[in-house]
Formats: C-alpha cells, sequence, structure tokens
C-alpha cells in the first residue's frame, strides 16, 4: 500500500513539474510556435486552393498572380488577378517575369524597394518580387471627443483636450504600427508642438530656482501638457518612467517579429527607388485646412490630391494650393497649357494629364518650368507630336504613350538625367526620326518602352543604364552585333510580334551579356530555336513562331542554366528534337512547355530533368506513353515534377501503366482529360 502512494506522489511531482515547464515557456518562443504552425496551415490551404480553383502552381506567375498584403495580426493574406494574355492563348502564357525583385502592380512594374500609396492610409513596398502592404493602425485615444485632421488617418484628441495630463502618453507615444507616410507627417506635426511646449517651459522655469533646478532632469518634450498646480517635475517624471517602459515592450515586439521574419529582408538604409509612385517629401507640408480649396464641378480632393477625372473640363482649372503634390485630370477635353497653368501648384509631385486633347502647340514654353519638385508625368492619350520642351530635371517618369509622335532629336531629352521610366508606345517612332544621340543624357534610365512603333532595327545609342527594354509590335528584321555593346546592365528584352528570322540574329549580338536573363521572341519568323542565345539567359519565351527543331546543344553553354523555356504554339515533331537538344538544361530547366505542337510521343530526356516542376504536352498528337519516358521508377525520391498537362492528345487513358506517373506528387495534379478520339 505505502508503495502504491508514494509510486502516485511520484507521478503526481513529474506531472507538475512537467507542468510547470510548459508553462514557464518565454512568450516569445511560444509565438514561434504558433507562427510555424499558421505557416503551415496557410501554405496547405493556398495549395488546396489554387488546384480547387485550377491555377497551375508556378513560381513564374508569382509576381503577377499573387498580391500579398501582410497584416498585423501576422496573417498572410492573398488575392488573386487576373493574368494578360495574348491573343487566343490561355492567361498562363504570358509568363515573362521581368528582373528578379521587380513587382508587376495591375500591369505596372515596380522597381525593388519602391514605397507607394495605393490609397489614403496605406504604403505598399516592393521587396524582392513581393508586394507587402501595411495599413495604418490606429492607437486608441482616451479623450471623449476626438477629431481626424485633413490628411491624417487617426483620430486625435480636440483641442480642449490635447491638455489634459490624462492624456499625455498617448499624445507622446506613436502608434504601434503605421504607415511610413503618416510617420513623417506626425514628427512633422511633433516638432511644431515641441517648439510651443519650449516657451511655456521657459515661462515656467522663471517662476522659482526650484522649479528651475528640477527641470534640468527632464526632457523639454516630456514638459508639455504637465499641470502647474502639481509639484514641479513630478507629473512629467511619471510620464517619462511610463514611455520609457512602452518603449521596452515595443523594442521587445519588434525584435521577437523581426526574428521571425524573412532572412533576406532588405537593410533599410538602402536608397528606396521607385518608378511609379515615391514617398512624400521628408519635409511634408499640412494639409489644407476645410473650406479653404474652392474646387471645380466634378473634382475632389483627398490627400495632398486633387482629383478631376472625366470632370468635362476645357482647361486646367486655376488653383492656388501650395500643399498639393499629386494632380489628376484625365479624361477630360483639355486642349492647352498655358505658361502659367500651375503657378499655384509649386509642389506638384505628380501630375496626370492622360486621356485629353492637349497639341504640341498648345503647349507653353515655360508651362512644366516652375515645377521644381515633379517626379512623375503621364501625357498618353493626347494628340503631341513632339516632346514638350523644358520639362523639370526632377522627372523620374515620363509617360507619352499612344501619342502622334514624329520625332525625337538630340535635345529633346537632354535635361532629365534623373528619368528612370520611358514609355513612348504607340507613336510613330523609327530610326529615321530618333536621333541616335536622343537617349545620351539618360544617366538614370533603367525601364524604356518603344512598342508599338516602326522601328525596322534596334534604336541606336541606349544608355548604359538601361536594364528593362521593350520593343513589341514592331517591324524589326535584324538584331546586329552593335546593338547591345554598351547595354550591360540589360536584364529583360521584349521583342514579340515582329518579323525577326534566326538567321538576322548577329552571332555576337548577346551571347557575351553577362546580365540578361529573359528574352520574349514570341509571334516572330523563327523556324529554330535561336542559336549563339545569352550565356546568362534563364527565360526564353518563344511562342507562336515556326519553329520545327531545336539543334543540339544550343543552350550548352548557358551559366547557371535555362530554367523556363515556353515553345508552345509552334510545329514541333518528334524528329525535331532528341536528347542533345536540350542538353545543357538538364540540371536547370524547371518549366518546359512544348504544348500545341504536332509531338506524336513523349519528347526524349524528359525524366532526366530533375529539376522540372511543370511540363506542358497537351494539344499535341501523342498516342501512347511508354513506361519510364517521364518517371524513373529507380529515381522517383529524386524527382520534383508537381503539374504534368497530357489533355487533348490521343491517349487511351485505361492503358497507362500505374507505375508511369510514380514520381509526380500529387495525381490531382496531372490532366489527362478531355482526350480526342480518331
Amino acid at each position: 500500500m505505502k508503495i502504491a502512494v508514494l509510486f502516485c506522489f511520484f507521478l503526481l511531482i513529474i506531472f507538475q513539474t512537467d507542468f510547470g515547464q510548459n508553462e514557464e515557456i518565454p512568450r516569445k518562443q511560444r509565438r514561434k510556435i504558433y507562427h510555424r504552425r499558421l505557416r503551415k496551415s496557410s501554405t496547405s490551404h493556398k495549395h488546396r486552393s489554387n488546384r480547387q480553383l485550377g491555377i497551375p502552381q508556378t513560381t513564374v506567375f508569382t509576381p503577377v498572380a499573387r498580391f500579398p498584403i501582410v497584416n498585423f495580426d501576422y496573417s498572410m493574406e492573398e488575392k488573386f488577378e487576373s493574368f494578360s494574355s495574348f491573343p487566343g492563348v490561355e492567361s498562363s502564357y504570358n509568363v515573362l517575369p521581368g528582373k528578379k525583385g521587380h513587382c508587376l502592380v495591375k500591369g505596372i512594374t515596380m522597381y525593388n524597394k519602391a514605397v507607394w500609396s495605393p490609397e489614403p492610409c496605406t504604403t505598399c513596398l516592393c521587396s524582392d518580387g513581393r508586394v507587402l502592404c501595411d495599413k495604418t493602425m490606429c492607437h486608441p485615444q482616451r479623450c471623449p471627443q476626438t477629431v481626424i485632421p485633413e490628411g491624417e488617418c487617426c483620430p486625435v484628441c480636440s483641442a480642449t483636450e490635447q491638455r489634459e495630463p490624462t492624456n499625455l502618453l498617448h499624445k507622446q507615444l506613436p502608434p504601434p504600427q503605421v504607415g511610413m507616410d503618416q510617420i513623417l507627417r506626425k514628427e512633422a506635426l511633433q516638432s511644431e508642438e515641441d517648439e510651443e511646449v519650449k516657451e511655456e517651459d521657459t515661462e515656467q522655469k522663471r517662476e522659482t530656482p526650484e522649479s528651475r533646478n528640477q527641470g534640468q532632469l527632464y526632457s523639454e518634450g516630456d514638459s508639455r501638457g504637465a499641470d502647474r498646480k502639481q509639484r514641479p517635475g513630478e507629473e512629467r517624471r511619471l510620464a517619462h518612467q511610463q514611455q520609457r517602459q512602452g518603449r521596452e515592450e515595443e523594442d521587445e515586439d519588434e525584435e521577437e517579429e523581426g526574428e521571425e521574419g524573412e532572412e533576406d529582408e532588405e537593410d533599410e538604409e538602402d536608397p528606396v527607388r521607385g518608378d511609379m509612385f515615391r514617398m512624400p517629401s521628408r519635409s511634408p507640408l499640412p494639409a489644407p485646412p476645410r473650406g479653404t480649396l474652392r474646387l471645380p464641378s466634378g473634382c475632389s480632393l483627398s490627400y495632398r490630391t486633387i482629383s478631376c477625372i472625366n470632370a468635362m473640363l476645357t482647361q486646367i482649372p486655376p488653383l492656388t494650393a501650395p500643399q498639393i503634390t499629386s494632380l489628376e485630370l484625365t479624361g477630360n477635353s483639355i486642349a492647352s497649357i498655358p505658361d502659367e497653368a500651375f503657378n499655384g501648384l509649386p509642389n506638384l509631385e505628380r501630375l496626370d494629364l492622360s486621356k485629353n486633347n492637349i497639341t504640341s502647340s498648345g503647349i507653353g514654353p515655360k508651362a512644366f518650368k516652375l515645377l521644381k519638385k515633379l517626379m512623375r508625368l503621364n501625357m498618353d492619350g493626347n494628340n503631341l507630336i513632339q516632346i514638350p520642351s523644358q520639362l523639370p530635371s526632377t522627372l523620374e517618369e515620363l509617360k507619352i504613350n499612344e501619342n502622334n509622335l514624329q520625332a525625337i532629336d538630340e535635345e529633346s531629352l537632354s535635361d532629365l538625367n534623373q528619368l528612370v521610366t520611358l514609355e513612348l508606345e504607340g507613336n510613330n517612332l523609327s530610326e529615321a526620326n530618333v536621333n541616335p544621340l536622343a537617349f545620351k543624357s539618360l544617366k538614370s534610365l533603367a525601364y524604356l518602352r518603344l512598342g508599338k512603333n516602326k522601328f525596322r532595327i534596334i534604336p541606336q545609342g541606349l544608355p548604359g543604364s538601361i536594364e528593362e527594354l521593350y520593343l513589341e509590335n514592331n517591324q524589326i528584321e535584324e538584331i546586329t552585333e552593335i546593338c547591345f555593346n554598351h547595354t550591360r546592365k540589360i536584364n529583360v528584352i521584349v521583342l514579340r510580334y515582329n518579323k525577326i528570322e534566326e538567321n538576322r540574329i548577329a552571332p555576337l549580338a548577346w551571347i557575351n551579356q553577362e546580365n540578361l536573363e529573359s528574352i520574349d521572341l514570341s509571334y516572330n519568323k523563327l523556324y529554330h530555336v535561336p542559336s549563339y542565345l545569352p550565356k546568362s539567359l534563364l527565360h526564353l519565351v518563344l511562342l507562336g513562331n515556326q519553329i520545327e527543331r531545336i539543334p543540339g546543344y544550343v543552350f550548352g553553354h548557358m551559366e547557371p542554366g535555362l530554367e523556363y523555356l515556353y515553345l508552345s504554339f509552334n510545329k514541333l515533331a518528334d524528329d525535331g528534337m532528341d536528347r542533345v537538344s536540350f542538353y545543357g538544361a538538364y540540371h536547370s530547366l524547371r518549366e518546359l512547355f512544348l504544348d500545341h505542337n504536332d509531338l506524336k510521343s513523349i519528347p526524349p530526356g524528359i525524366q532526366e530533368m530533375k529539376a522540372l516542376h511543370f511540363l506542358r504536352l497537351n494539344n499535341n498528337k501523342i498516342r501512347n506513353i511508354l513506361p519510364e519516358e517521364i518517371c524513373n521508377a529507380e529515381e522517383d525520391d529524386d524527382s520534383n515534377l508537381e503539374h504534368l498537362h497530357l489533355e487533348n492528345n490521343y491517349i487511351k487513358i485505361r492503358e497507362i501503366p500505374s507505375y508511369t506517373f510514380s514520381c509526380i506528387r500529387s495525381y490531382s495534379s496531372i490532366v489527362l482529360k478531355p482526350q480526342n478520339i480518331k
């Protein structure tokens, strides 16, 4: 009996010890465990939902399809947006991923570390190809009456309540999670309030020597709102102590969140670079008070932005508002811009004049001269025949798409040495009317769009800083050896919908490029996969040509190796490829699209592509799948194949051996139906 009692007592001690240890797990460790479980559950839910929607799991679509929004409850929300597609082709074929680290948001390319505000009180950041958006979280105010100032996101105590000592701490401490724009505004307002506090402190310190001695122990910022009837310094001492405790808790939370973040998080001290959107200036201007700015009918004011979209304006409205940084005049009937049009808006950073009737003769020679802070100018969809003169040297983005530009001379862009993005699509430009020195002064240009023009050759004189070049829908027939001699940083070249033949691409045109990763030659006149491709190439898009053969060893010289090869909608047959056709890409190829061709069997070497994730062989003439053509039974564990499309062939599904797809992790990702009957 005693032994049983002792045994029970011993078990009870062990149970209490274990329970106590579990209870003493630090808060940091518990949060790590929680987030680990949350990530697992969100990942499984994501893949499950993607399968239900029929969306291919392919990394190439990530910058376009997934728009992650980070919420402050440490969860991840994903929104799927529609893909743009080629005519008559399903959306997943527009797969050119662009430069690594860039984000594509609603058709707009955002450079890595670009910061923008898609709507008031929301700030977004492009971080290594992912879009992170933070919504301003407001700290609760402990006062009966609150107001939201114009241009602000969070309520503050009314003027009568701000002087109460009970609200001192909440006024001093910023919200724990706020947008970047609001932090800058808070700093400006804080500095103004501190100046007022200094004057009050000076008067208070003059009253008695005792108060002056005690006041030296505390910072000037902590004395704001203190009750003078109390013993001098007492209220400030308490406030300072509580504020320090609050900051220590915030620092601890930030440290914990930092440990759970991604390892490749960008350094905050790096310069932020954006092409479409920019942060407000470091010295933000206060928003205009309500009722002080009269706007035309159909216009609205929000967040230092005047919006007059489709307001039936025939001229630029006379506005005097130095606080305004953005003006939107899209979709009106404005035909001219006089010299004095923007005299009352000297601090404009963004100006949108797209879809009007503006002519070159209607623009005054000094119309933009006073806009010393202008960074973004959009004049798409007007009637310009030349680039406006005397544009501000501060411009970082200039868009003149869908106009009637007839020429670009040497002086047209001469002062724009800070320009990062230039878009001139849908005009009448060609090598005959674009001066070879036109781009010479664009020392910062990285993103150039010249699609839908009349170029027959690659434009000459491209700046050495260029990273992405878009020349789709032109009449280009050849690529010479000197085209890219000075563009050592170029990363993406898009030449789809031209007239290029493989024998018109010079052997030394781009083979020695060290940063060129993506080439799109879709819808040209290619009969073979081009030889002498860049050594650094990762993405090759050749949709919609007449390709009949993949020459042997055409990818053999590439380092680290081709990862994405798209050959859909061509004329490839069984005799057009063999094992050496993919030599050099067996270890690297992740996605291979061979659908909509004339294949009658599985191409050789598929089972040797150990890095392959996505294989498309649908819409061919395949009748049989022999054992080990796709999977090697002895090496199933080494396979990474996740998605296989074989629909719309002539395969008898019932005759497929059971082990044919043994290397594919999920049978639900194998598409076999429907099949043609013949």
